[in-house]
């Protein structure tokens, strides 16, 4: 049993920004554990390949990384290997304690559009189909041809003179290539596997002009399954007025900046939404307020659509160590404020083609190594704790101690309040208590950290609304919460754990937030094992208590 030490809240603030303060100074070097103090610290060594994006390379080299050198180096003597393209099973199999990859095996079963679809349906079909509706009607090509056939004249006969709307997308493809939107069979043309889906015609516009987002998402593991969203991002807008009476109108209907940026319009000043293509999320955040949206609740929705996507494909995925995913999630608005699930990106793009694009690429590089520090740091603290208990346990930086090549413990402590959870994923009101040292927290915590949003209650008018000039910073425009709403201020939070407790990661690192696990229960369930029914048992809980706040809010606004 771990002592318990009741310490109080302006201690640890004390304590937490001392660390920082230490943390800020501190180079990411390692040295192994038995080198005597003033022994020569080891820098640490990323690999890298001729996909490997130019802003991932400058930000570690910032931060004080070294490149790998085939020439000069063991093939063994790197700490991160980063690329766009997928790894073997073999070379995960066969990755070394201090080591880390940027991609975790099975994954392409979210990122093939095809493959998603696929799994998204079954999970519609095992837990029913209003929980997955955030998935527009799809059919894969060629295997479900007669039955959009059969799906399109049905509507054509109950639509009677109203025209419907498909998108037909390349199950392989990316940057919008291959992409034909129609509303006549006749031209329907692909050769390859392909999706078709009905087409959402009634998206949000932004002075008229079509718009998707573009969320980041990390997943540290699926064994057990931890998900942690991006809360900045971009806004991606076709660069022509959206218009139904132009199908093959690539800059009114499409929203990649790939194809945009070549438009005739790219640069000039367009209606809301200015010159280029892009704007980030804090911008369209600021944007919703100023037309009375509930932000906080669509970012929830969100939030659940990023859960319900990840846990289609976490059963089958395979157990990987000392990796991770970057994914990113587009999403489509509708005009009811609903969002729409696109498509998942693999290795989504990191090129700096805006400011935009450089205010918020070059922080989320940042702030995915911030997690994977994190990430690892959690890991020691558990086998340090096993072994602890007189279990084999090692910690992940001494199983090769001649190297010291962990992954660096750099400053990874955010400001900001936690809770531990209670039971029915609410943050508790106990008071603070505090483990020794090398003990880790076996309660999942939601971050609260987040300013009191109150938006009016009225819905955005189809007419074009006025731009607004104010931009705020972004703390104070993305809702700084998961899927947990946080209700008044916490006194404290549980550091206290049992020595044979399973690793919990922490809350946020940067400005990646923890959604997935929410509560205990959650936790429980994706503990050993993932029991699937249960935690969409516990999400629709959360689905309904959050949805009878919002009401509740807009009622007392009225």
């Amino acid at each position: 049993m771990c002592s318990v030490y009741t310490v109080t809240r302006s201690s640890l603030l004390v304590l937490s920004g001392y660390n920082r303060a230490c943390n800020e100074k501190r180079k990411p070097y390692q040295m192994a554990e038995d080198e005597p103090p003033g022994a020569s610290l080891k820098p640490l060594v990323f690999r890298v390949d001729e996909t490997t994006p130019e802003v991932v390379q400058s930000v570690l080299l910032e931060r004080g990384w070294s490149k790998f050198d085939q020439q000069e180096q063991n093939m063994e003597d790197w700490n991160l290997y980063w690329r766009t393209s997928s790894f073997r099973m073999a070379e995960h199999v066969n990755v070394k304690p201090w080591q880390c990859l940027n991609h975790h095996p099975g994954t392409t079963r979210l990122t093939r559009k095809d493959l998603l679809a696929k799994h998204l349906q079954h999970m519609e079909r095992l837990y029913g189909a209003p929980l997955y509706e955030f998935l527009p009607p799809t059919f894969v090509m060629p295997h479900d041809y007669s039955k959009f056939v059969a799906e399109y004249f049905k509507e054509k006969q109950v639509l009677d003179a109203k025209l419907s709307y498909w998108i037909c997308k390349p199950a392989e493809l990316s940057r919008g290539r291959g992409i034909i939107i129609f509303s006549d069979i006749k031209n329907l043309i692909f050769a390859d596997t392909c999706i078709i889906q009905k087409y959402i015609c009634n998206p949000l516009l932004v002075g008229r002009y079509k718009c998707d987002l573009r969320v980041y998402v990390c997943v540290t593991g699926f064994k057990p399954l931890t998900i942690y969203i991006y809360q900045e991002g971009l806004v991606r807008f076709a660069t022509e007025k959206f218009d139904l009476g132009n199908l093959q109108n690539s800059y009114a209907h499409l929203t990649n900046s790939s194809i945009n940026r070549s438009g005739a319009s790219y640069e000039k000043i367009k209606e809301v939404v200015g010159s280029g293509c892009k704007w980030t999320l804090t911008r369209f955040f600021s944007y919703l307020r100023s037309w009375d949206v509930d932000d906080l609740l669509l970012w929830q929705k969100i939030n659940r659509v990023v859960i319900l996507t990840v846990l289609a494909i976490a059963p089958s995925v395979p157990f990987a160590a000392n990796c991770f995913e970057l994914l990113g999630f587009d999403i489509l608005i509708d005009d009811n404020l609903k969002p729409w699930l696109l498509e998942v990106n693999y290795s989504p793009g990191l090129s700096l083609d805006c400011s935009a694009d450089v205010s918020v690429k070059r922080r989320l590089i940042h702030d995915t190594i911030e997690l994977m520090h994190l990430h690892s740091l959690r890991n020691e603290r558990k086998e340090s704790c096993s072994a602890a208990n007189g279990s084999p346990g090692v910690s992940l930086a001494r199983k090769d101690r001649g190297r010291g090549r962990d992954l660096p413990h750099e400053s990874f402590s955010q400001p900001g309040s936690r809770r531990a959870f209670s039971k029915d994923g609410t943050p508790g009101e106990k008071g603070v208590t505090a483990c020794p040292e090398n003990q880790h927290t076996c309660q999942p915590q939601a971050v609260l950290s987040r300013q009191e949003v109150r938006p009016p209650t009225r819905e955005p008018p189809k007419a074009k609304p006025k731009a607004r000039a104010r931009h705020l910073a972004l703390k104070t425009l993305i809702p700084r919460v998961s899927l947990i709403q946080a209700h008044g201020r916490e006194k404290g939070l549980s550091l206290c754990v049992q020595p044979d407790s399973s690793w919990v990661p922490g809350p946020q690192a940067g400005n990646f937030v923890l959604i997935f696990p929410f509560n205990e229960a959650t936790f429980g369930a994706s503990r050993n094992g993932l029991n699937v029914r249960r935690i969409i048992q516990e999400l629709q809980k959360l689905t309904h208590k959050q949805c009878s706040q919002a009401a509740e809010e807009k009622t007392k606004r009225k």
